[in-house]
C-alpha cells in the first residue's frame, strides 16, 4: 500500500512538472518576435532549470519533452495557415500536422532535458557548472534539430535577443548556435541563484548581470568598428501581394505579371530590380514574349533579379526546380540560381514511393534541389549570394566558401502563412544571417515582409505583411568577413570549450581557497 501510495505521488509530482514545463516551453514563444519580451527569458529558462534540480533521467526527458511541446505548439501553430489555402484539400490536416511536427520537434529539448539530467546527477553539478551543463546540452540539442532530417533551426533561442542590437552582435563570433549557448547560460543562472543557499545566491545573481553585461559590451563595440562606404546602388523591391489562392490560377498570370511591370516601372533611379519567390508564375526562360515585356520596363543598365520555377528535360525525365532568375535590359538571362535546401512536403514529398502524401505547393512534379550556395556576377551590382525562402533559416548555409559575396538577396514568399506570426519569426533568421555573415541581406517577399537589412541585423526600411508596394533604397555596405564566417561553428565549439575550461579552472580555485584549507 505505502508502494502504492509513494508512486500515485511520485506520478503527480511528474505531471505537476511536465505542467510547470510546458507552461514554461509556451513562454518561450513570447521573447521571439514580433513579441520579443527580454524578461521572459531567464523566467522561462530558470523555471526549466529548477524543475529539471535533481530528478531521474526518465523524468527529465519527459519533462524537456512537455517544455518543448508548449515551444512549438505555440511556436510553430502559424504552420497551420499553410493547410488553408487549399482548405477543401489538406484543411483536415492542419491540426494534425502541426501537432505530430510539434510533438516530434519536442524530441530535441527532451534530449537536452536528459542529458542534463544524467551529467548532473552523476557528477553532482550545481550553481554555475550547473547551469553551463544546461547551456551545453541544450545548444547540442538546437545544433542536432538543424540538422538532422534536413533540419529546421526555427526559433533558436538567440533569436531571443533579434530586436536588441548590442545583444545580438555575439553571432558575428560565436554565431546563432553559440548565441543560444549564451543566453540559456545567463538565463539559467537565476534559476541557479533560486536553489542556492546562503552567500552563493547572491554571487551567482551578480554573475549573471555581470555576463549579460559582457555579452552586451562586446556586442557594442562591433558598432565602433569602422565600416566601408555604401556601394551606391539602388534597389528597388517589388511586393505584389498576391493571395497564394489566386497566383497559380491560369486566369490570373496576365493580371499578375501586369501587376509587377506597372510597379516596377513607377518613376525613381533603380540599377537592381528585385521581385519575390516565383513571382513570374510560369516558366521565364521559355516565354520571349513575357521576357521581353519584362525589359521594356527595365531602364538601361538595369537588372531585374526574381523568383521563377525552372525546368529541364532529359533522357531521364524532366526535372523542376525552384530557382532566381537574373534578366538585363536586353530579355538575356544573365545567370541563376537554384534552391538547395527543399522543404519537405512543401517542394518535395520524402520517400515519395512509400508515403501516399501530396505536397503543398502546386506544381507538376517535386523539386529537385540545386548543388548549394553559389554568388552571381551581375553587371550592374556587387557579387549576390542568393537564398531563397526557407534557405535563410540555416546558420553558416547561405554562402558559397569559395566566393564570399556583397549583400545577400533573400526572394521568399510567405503568402502560405497569412497574417500570422510566421513571418517574423522568418525575418528574424534573416537578421540573424546578417550579423553572421557581416553581409546586409535584401529580402523580397510576396506578401510581406520585403526589408532591407543592413550587416548588422538592423532593419533599414520595410513593407509589412499584406502591404502592396515597392520599396527603394540603397544597398547597405558589406563589414568584412566575420570570424563566424570564416570558422562557422567550428567557432561554437571553441566557445564551449574555452566557457568550461575556464569555468571548471575557478571552481579549482574556489575549492583551493583559504575556506577549504581551514576545513582540510
Amino acid at each position: 500500500m505505502t508502494e502504492r501510495r509513494d508512486r500515485i505521488a511520485q506520478g503527480r509530482h511528474l505531471l505537476a512538472r511536465m505542467a510547470l514545463g510546458f507552461v514554461a516551453g509556451a513562454l518561450t514563444v513570447l521573447t521571439f518576435p514580433p513579441f520579443s519580451i527580454l524578461a521572459l527569458v531567464p523566467v522561462a529558462y530558470s523555471a526549466l532549470f529548477v524543475i529539471l534540480a535533481k530528478v531521474s533521467v526518465g523524468h527529465a526527458l519527459l519533462i524537456g519533452w512537455a517544455f518543448g511541446l508548449g515551444q512549438f505548439g505555440f511556436g510553430i501553430s502559424w504552420i497551420s495557415e499553410s493547410f488553408y489555402v487549399e482548405a477543401d484539400r489538406f484543411g483536415a490536416l492542419a491540426i494534425p500536422a502541426v501537432a505530430g511536427l510539434s510533438a516530434g520537434l519536442a524530441i530535441f529539448p527532451a534530449i537536452a532535458a536528459s542529458l542534463f539530467a544524467a551529467v548532473s546527477r552523476r557528477k553532482v553539478l550545481t550553481g554555475v557548472i550547473a547551469c553551463l551543463l544546461l547551456a551545453t546540452s541544450w545548444t547540442l540539442a538546437e545544433w542536432l534539430r538543424g540538422h538532422i532530417l534536413t533540419g529546421l533551426p526555427w526559433n533558436l533561442a538567440g533569436y531571443a535577443v533579434v530586436d536588441y542590437a548590442a545583444l545580438r552582435q555575439p553571432a558575428a563570433w560565436v554565431g546563432s548556435y553559440g548565441l543560444s549557448f549564451l543566453i540559456i547560460f545567463v538565463s539559467a543562472l537565476p534559476g541557479a541563484a533560486f536553489i542556492a543557499v546562503g552567500k552563493q545566491r547572491g554571487a551567482i545573481f551578480l554573475g549573471a548581470l555581470a555576463c549579460l553585461a559582457v555579452i552586451w559590451g562586446a556586442g557594442a563595440l562591433r558598432f565602433q568598428t569602422e565600416v566601408p562606404p555604401p556601394p551606391g546602388i539602388d534597389l528597388r523591391l517589388v511586393q505584389g501581394n498576391v493571395p497564394q489562392k489566386e497566383k497559380w490560377a491560369p486566369e490570373n498570370r496576365e493580371a499578375t505579371l501586369a501587376r509587377y511591370l506597372e510597379m516596377s516601372s513607377r518613376p525613381g533611379n533603380v540599377d537592381v530590380l528585385l521581385w519575390p519567390e516565383t513571382a513570374f508564375p510560369g516558366f521565364l526562360d521559355e516565354d520571349a514574349e513575357a521576357r521581353a515585356r519584362i525589359a521594356d520596363a527595365l531602364p538601361e543598365g538595369t537588372a531585374l533579379l526574381t523568383g521563377v520555377p525552372d525546368r529541364v528535360s532529359t533522357e531521364d525525365g524532366t526535372f523542376y526546380f525552384n530557382t532566381v532568375q537574373a534578366l538585363d535590359d536586353t530579355a538575356k538571362i544573365l545567370d541563376g540560381y537554384a534552391k538547395h535546401h527543399l522543404v519537405p512536403f512543401g517542394e518535395y514529398v520524402p520517400l515519395r514511393g512509400w508515403l501516399p502524401i501530396e505536397r503543398l505547393t502546386q506544381g507538376m512534379g517535386d523539386f529537385t534541389p540545386g548543388p548549394g550556395p553559389r554568388t552571381l556576377a551581375l553587371p550592374v551590382a556587387p557579387l549576390v549570394g542568393v537564398a531563397i525562402c526557407y534557405e535563410i533559416i540555416f546558420p553558416g548555409h547561405v554562402v558559397d566558401d569559395l566566393f564570399r559575396p556583397d549583400w545577400i538577396f533573400n526572394a521568399t514568399n510567405d503568402a502560405w502563412f497569412g497574417t500570422s506570426i510566421g513571418p517574423e519569426q522568418h525575418l528574424a533568421s534573416a537578421r540573424m544571417r546578417a550579423v553572421e555573415e557581416g553581409l546586409p541581406i535584401v529580402r523580397a517577399a510576396n506578401t510581406g515582409i520585403s526589408a532591407i537589412i543592413d550587416a548588422s541585423g538592423e532593419v533599414l526600411a520595410r513593407l509589412d505583411t499584406g502591404e502592396t508596394g515597392i520599396l527603394d533604397a540603397g544597398l547597405p555596405a558589406a563589414r568584412p568577413p566575420t570570424p563566424y564566417g570564416r570558422l562557422g561553428d567550428w567557432a561554437l565549439l571553441a566557445l564551449i570549450a574555452s566557457s568550461w575550461a575556464l569555468a571548471l579552472i575557478g571552481e579549482k580555485a574556489v575549492r583551493r581557497g583559504p575556506g577549504s584549507r581551514c576545513h582540510a
